[in-house]
């Protein structure tokens, strides 16, 4: 079966999106926890070590919109299995690295499998369930993934102290088998929402190098060839936009943003958010390691605080927004989150545990009633035939601000450390660095709760 309305139920839907949804965070959560063991290993400082989740991440952005295109056209169950693959192969390949350039570089293909993943994912959830049942229906899928990001520090902090940083990657390819089996047992039919038309290969090339460009040259600040790299890349996107204005077929029909003001400022909230906010486990995860003196196990007992919070509260938030106008549901959420980065600004060595894991937990009561009713804002505020590309933008959205805030880190580290470890006497440079990023987050997530009031009401618009 193939085409909207036909294919497999919502539940089965659902249920392949929420294992798959748990699988990428989880391991995320986990490598984070396992940074130190990584950087002692291969003797990485601390800007190099951030490669080790930015490549990751770089891969996810730039393939997000393709892949999401690709699935409209072609299959967005083909797509979604091939992404699982691809991913559960990455993962056996970061297991065996035997050097840094190999590892990042495995760690690249599996942003790639995760840009399948989640460029197709959320438009089958969309696609399956109808639009009264579909907030809660993506809070499922939103509370598998902090679900991942919960257990993530746990056992890859257990697995990290008693087998090693390379079992993370072991224990998580068995899970991305799991998923492949489900999918060719369980998940029958297809969708092709936009069957027929052609794949905008020069939009495609256009959009990802740009966003390669602008995204790399961001880590290389303050380097010039970081300046020009983002000149470059914003060149690229000005080019991207013009191209698809006069396309045929388009990657990404640009009207979904110029005439949907729901749809552009959603997917604009969730950039400053992702921008604001995703650093805070690869901040926090080094702080407690390297200045509390922590081991992994430790570490990933404090740092779960924030995503079972977020596990707990997301399906609520969901249902929540399928009652109220979600822009008032998720701006309430990015309140509490900027809140939440303002009060880490005065994180210092001899910060009481309790008061960094009371925030932790604000943090992610703030990330779980913004995050469902944000999604649940965008994917409604579109045609059905947009699912996949509606889906795929959200995610290069958030995979883009995820890469930015890292890149704010990084930048930190290497104005306030340079290229150096971090040492017991870099400790005080090192929680400087920590604050100084804190400082810039929580001016970004203040800004993240204008965008999310702007966006508008989407009640009344086609579902």
């Amino acid at each position: 079966m193939s085409g909207e309305g036909g294919g497999p139920d919502g539940r089965s839907a659902i249920l392949v999106a929420t294992i798959a949804s748990f699988v990428a965070p989880f391991m995320g959560a986990a490598v984070n926890v396992a940074l130190p063991a990584i950087g002692a290993e291969f003797s990485l400082p601390a800007v190099s070590l951030g490669w080790v989740a930015t490549a990751y991440l770089l891969a996810a952005a730039i393939f997000l919109l393709p892949f999401g295109r690709l699935g409209d056209l072609y299959g967005r169950k083909r797509i979604f299995l091939a992404g699982n693959v691809l991913f559960t192969i990455a993962s056996l390949l970061c297991a065996f690295a035997v050097s840094a350039t190999m590892l990042v570089g495995a760690r690249f293909l599996q942003g790639v499998g995760a840009a399948m993943i989640f460029g197709t994912s959320v438009a089958i959830v969309t696609s399956a369930v109808p639009p009264g049942k579909r907030g809660r229906a993506l809070g499922v899928a939103v509370a598998a993934t902090y679900l991942g990001l919960s257990l993530g520090p746990v056992v890859g902090g257990f697995l990290t102290h008693w087998l090693g940083w390379r079992s993370i990657f072991l224990f998580t390819a068995p899970l991305g088998a799991l998923v492949i089996a489900f999918v060719v047992l369980r998940l029958e039919g297809e969708w092709t929402g936009a069957k027929g038309e052609r794949f905008d290969a020069p939009g495609a090339v256009l959009s990802s190098g740009s966003l390669a460009s602008l995204m790399y040259g961001f880590t290389r600040l303050p380097a010039a060839a970081g300046a020009w790299l983002i000149l470059a890349g914003a060149a690229g996107l000005l080019a991207f936009g013009l191209w698809e204005l006069r396309a045929r077929q388009p990657l990404i029909d640009l009207r979904l943003a110029a005439g949907n003001r729901v749809f552009a400022f959603s997917n604009l909230a969730a950039l400053v958010n992702y921008s604001a906010s995703f650093a805070v486990g690869f901040l926090m995860s080094l702080y407690l390691q390297y200045v509390k003196g922590f081991d992994p196990r430790q570490a990933g007992a404090v740092l779960v605080a924030q995503p079972i919070v977020m596990a707990l509260c997301s399906p609520f938030a969901g249902r929540l927004s399928d009652r109220i106008e979600s822009r008032i549901v998720a701006s309430a959420g990015m309140a509490i989150t900027a809140a939440s980065l303002f009060l880490f600004i005065f994180l210092g060595a001899g910060t009481p545990l309790a008061a960094v894991v009371l925030n932790l937990m604000l943090l992610g009561l703030g990330f779980a009633l913004f995050s469902s009713p944000n999604t649940n804002a965008v994917m409604s505020s579109v045609e059905s035939r947009f699912y996949g590309v509606a889906g795929a933008t959200l995610g290069t959205m958030r995979a883009a601000g995820q890469m930015m805030s890292l890149g704010i880190a990084m930048l930190v580290f290497a104005l306030v450390l340079g290229g150096a470890r971090i040492t017991p006497e870099l400790h005080g440079r090192f929680v400087e660095s920590v604050r100084l990023a804190f400082v810039v987050f929580a001016a970004l997530s203040v800004a993240a709760v204008f965008a999310s009031l702007a966006r508008g009401s989407v009640r009344g618009r086609a579902e």
